[in-house]
């Protein structure tokens, strides 16, 4: 984050990041991070384990436009501010999983038009599939 060729990216990518500190690597929720090294004694269901509290997981960040959060739940809140980026991001990754092929910036209309009739359909993800299969990239590729 301190180097200017790396924040530029890091600037984008740490802010979502943070929020999913709180999931371990299986998915479990967590509010420690797990340390065998210096910290507290864990008891599960009566059992100690073999591992120990270390520092409390901080899942905070701000995203580049400056809007802050506490956790993966105010994250989400912010990023469903924006339907129209939220449908754009999954329109975009639809068709590139549907065609096997990269979405170009000649492909924009056509993601930008899947994305009007959507969002004329309350953001329905049905709809947002139907509108991939009917359209011509789709079709075409």
């Amino acid at each position: 984050r301190q180097l200017e060729s790396c924040a530029s990216c890091h600037v984008k990518m740490d802010p979502p990041g943070f929020a999913l500190e709180s999931f371990d690597v299986i998915g479990g929720w967590r509010e420690f991070y797990r340390t065998s090294g210096n910290g507290k004694t864990v008891m599960v269901d009566g059992r100690r384990m073999t591992y120990l509290h270390g520092p409390k997981v901080d899942p905070s960040d701000v995203l580049p436009d400056g809007r802050a959060f506490r956790d993966i739940d105010e994250l989400k809140r912010l990023l469903l501010a924006d339907k129209d980026q939220l449908a754009r991001a999954l329109t975009t990754k639809l068709l590139i999983y549907a065609t096997g092929h990269g979405v170009e910036p000649a492909d924009m209309r056509a993601v930008n038009g899947i994305v009007q009739r959507v969002s004329a359909k309350n953001y329905g993800f049905r709809s947002l599939v139907h509108e991939v299969v009917a359209s011509r990239e789709f079709q075409s590729k």
